[in-house]
């Protein structure tokens, strides 16, 4: 008995040691791992903190145990199928660049299948040798990095490959006939792929034939030609993405039987012609993006019957959605338009479209953004948005709505754009009840009345634009309530009274943030939305800003890193507060055609980050500009015109660069090298000449009449230069703000 279980025991150890071995991933698997771990620490010097994803990679374990690499025990043993290796590197880390030789080590594991390496910012060729020795590879994603220069044959050889991603690097080869080799691939994403500069080419002609392709995204890579009758070919296809290419010529006018399309993508081409009656058969359609091309006539009417339909973008075209409009350039919104209720995103600006919004637009109630600007709708009612839960982004400016501003919208909304309309009256209480509004523009409307205290209310307010219209009274005080605010334009209006120090209390502004007007995590199915129909294309129109002394047009994703105060134009009065120091975030600040008078605060040498200052035609600025501003590293614009400033211009770092005589006219004595007029202390001393003692009648009255004259003349002169400014009346910008836009 004692022998029995002796060998049971042995023969339990024996077991034991054979699943263990059996359960181990192969040794030359595991140090081509640690290898290539410790090829991105030797090149990178990270430290292991950084490499959080891959702490669990060390040698006194299995690696089938570690983040990111999946094995299977196929055939009694076990060995690395998987690694999904995206961004493996700290977020909040510097992101160095890795070298594409880390790549190496990878390629001695034969069975892998799945291979991600995106998002890693890796730099250079793709090896020309290895990618052969991964004949069982299925999926492969190599996007989001910094690889450049030719593909390797290699890649073109992997016959088993379904999914090859290679988006947004910067390849300088031509894509050639070659990809077609890749019989079984499903996904082929090359958006943002090549970096071609100038250079065009064309899709080779094989892709077409690449019938089992579900999708193909070629977006942004300077493909031109035409889409060819061939695409016909890829029955299988649901997502064709090309936009911004330079494709001309007409839509294939039967690519409504591609019936299992889900996303048709072709924005910003060359393409004319009519959008192909076919397309209301693409049933299955949840996104039409059609938009910068140069089309024209009617929008097929059953589009708006397509009951899956998410994202409809047609704008930058000459279409009409009327039977009955004359011609290409007019037309009203169907009065179904309703129908498509799984719409989340339509987009039709720059269209021309005239008449009210149909009362039926308000049943779409997935809708998130609406954009409708660089029309000539009309009406003094808008349609009640208030049941729209979803509806995030409004974009109603520059079209010919009137009345007084509307609020009947749902306290969800975000974003809302009205300016360059009619809008007429006060500023409506209700705009408080929007408690989630981060960005609100009326720019250049009819607004009157003062600027109400419950402004100061809505708090979650990034931007606030009021410029161009006819606001009067003073500034609330407790405008500082908006803490969260980086752009603030109440320029050309009318009103009156001091800038109130508490300005200097915008938090908002005074140190940098990480912020988004729109998260794109919040839409439905990101797959389906290009981020930059959000942060390229759909900049909402007409969010424009004076900055350096001319107009800029601003996407939502560069307007965040915007910190703008605007006060220009207005009847101000009052010294400038030496609070505005504090707004150290501040890119912009404008506070000329003003009557502030009083010195400069040396306080505004505290703006460290101001690209721009503009005190100009204020007329009583008086004493010397700060030596302080020579701190200010990113200052490239400084205008203090006609005002009463004198002694030197101050000298050092960017202020030398200040050289535009212009900025610095119509001053009671300015000096320095910027305007080329020497400073006295910086001339060199003279040894003043030997004169007489003796007083003579002569003396005495020669300068007495030389100092008249001399009186008379300098007056003259200073007339004449435009040096004496009249002071400007009460009504003065009021009466002349439309002539000055």
């Amino acid at each position: 008995m004692a022998k029995l279980s002796l060998l049971l025991l042995l023969l339990q150890h024996v077991l034991l040691t054979f699943v263990t071995t059996s359960l181990s991933c192969p040794e030359h698997q595991k140090q081509a791992l640690l290898h290539f771990k410790a090829s991105i620490i030797n090149a990178t010097s990270l430290t292991k903190s950084t490499l959080y994803r891959l702490d669990s990679w060390n040698s006194s374990s299995d690696c089938w145990h570690w983040d990111g690499v999946i094995c299977s025990s196929r055939f009694g043993s076990m060995t690395v199928l998987a690694l999904y290796l995206d961004d493996i590197i700290a977020s909040n880390s510097q992101e160095p660049v890795l070298p594409s030789t880390i790549l190496t080590p990878l390629f001695h594991i034969r069975s892998l299948m799945h291979l991600d390496l995106s998002n890693n910012s890796i730099q250079g060729e793709l090896p020309r040798d290895g990618f052969g020795n991964l004949t069982k590879l299925v999926h492969l994603d190599l996007g989001l990095n910094l690889f450049n220069g030719s593909f390797p044959s290699q890649l073109f050889h992997l016959r088993y490959l379904q999914y090859l991603d290679l988006s947004f690097n910067s390849f300088h080869d031509t894509l050639s006939g070659e990809v077609a080799s890749l019989q079984n691939l499903r996904v082929l994403n090359l958006n943002y792929g090549f970096y071609w500069e100038n250079n065009l080419r064309e899709i080779p002609k094989e892709i077409w034939n690449m019938t089992k392709l579900h999708q193909l995204s070629l977006a942004e890579n300077n493909f031109f030609g035409k889409i060819p009758s061939s695409i016909l070919n890829l029955k299988e296809l649901k997502i064709l993405d090309l936009r911004y290419n330079s494709l001309s010529m007409e839509i294939p006018i039967d690519i409504g039987n591609l019936s299992n399309i889900t996303s048709l993508v072709l924005s910003n081409n060359k393409l004319i012609g009519r959008i192909p009656s076919s397309i209301p058969k693409l049933t299955k359609l949840e996104t039409l993006q059609l938009d910068n091309n140069m089309l024209v006539g009617e929008i097929p009417s059953g589009l708006s019957n397509i009951k899956g339909l998410k994202i409809l973008v047609l704008g930058d075209n000459h279409l009409t959605w009327n039977n009955n409009a004359k011609n290409n350039f007019h037309g009203e919104l169907p009065s179904n338009i309703g129908n498509a209720t799984a719409l989340t995103i339509l987009g039709l600006d720059n269209k021309n479209f005239s008449r009210k919004l149909p009362a039926s637009i308000v049943n779409i109630y997935a809708l998130i953004l609406l954009c409708l600007s660089n029309n000539k709708f009309s009406g003094n009612t808008l349609p009640d948005f208030r049941s729209n839960e979803h509806l995030q982004l409004i974009d109603l400016s520059s079209n010919e709505f009137s009345g007084e501003i509307p609020t009947n919208f749902s306290h969800h909304t975000r974003i809302l754009a009205l300016g360059k309309n009619n809008f007429s009256g006060n500023l409506s209480r209700n705009l408080i009840h929007l408690s989630k509004l981060e960005y609100l523009d009326i720019h250049e409307n009819k607004i009157t009345g003062e600027l109400p205290n419950f402004i100061c209310q809505i708090s979650t307010l990034h931007t606030l634009n009021l410029r161009n219209n006819t606001l009067h009274g003073s500034i609330p005080n407790c405008i500082s309530n908006l803490t969260n605010i980086q752009i603030l334009d109440l320029s050309n209006n009318c009103l009156v009274g001091e800038i109130p120090a508490k300005f200097g209390n915008l938090v908002g502004m005074e140190t940098t943030i990480n912020f988004s007007y729109l998260n794109l995590s919040y839409f439905v199915d990101s797959k389906h939305l290009n981020a930059d129909l959000i942060t390229k294309k759909n900049n909402i129109d007409d969010v424009t800003i004076i900055w350096k002394k001319s107009k800029q047009y601003l996407s939502l994703d560069r307007l965040k890193i915007y910190y703008l105060l605007d006060l220009s134009m207005n009847q101000l009065s009052g010294e400038i507060p030496a609070s505005l120091g504090n707004l150290k975030a501040l890119k912009h600040l404008n506070i000329s055609h003003n009557n502030l008078y009083g010195r400069l605060p040396t306080s505004l040498g505290c703006l460290e980050n101001l690209e721009s200052l503009d005190l100009s035609h204020n007329n009583n600025l008086s004493g010397s500009i700060p030596q302080s501003l020579a701190k200010l590293q990113q200052l490239t614009i400084l205008d203090v015109s006609n005002n009463q400033l004198t002694g030197k211009i101050p000298v050092g770092s960017q202020m030398d660069t200040m050289d535009d005589p212009s900025f610095y006219a119509n001053n009671s004595g300015l000096c320095g090298m910027q305007i080329r007029v020497p400073c006295l202390e910086d001339l060199s001393p003279t040894k003043p000449p030997r004169v007489e003692n003796k007083e003579t009648w002569f003396s005495w009255e020669g300068a007495r009449i030389g100092y008249a004259i001399g009186f008379f003349v300098t007056v003259g002169i200073l007339y004449l230069t435009d040096s004496f400014v009249p002071t400007k009346p009460p009504n003065y910008h009021c009466q002349q703000r439309r002539q000055r836009v």
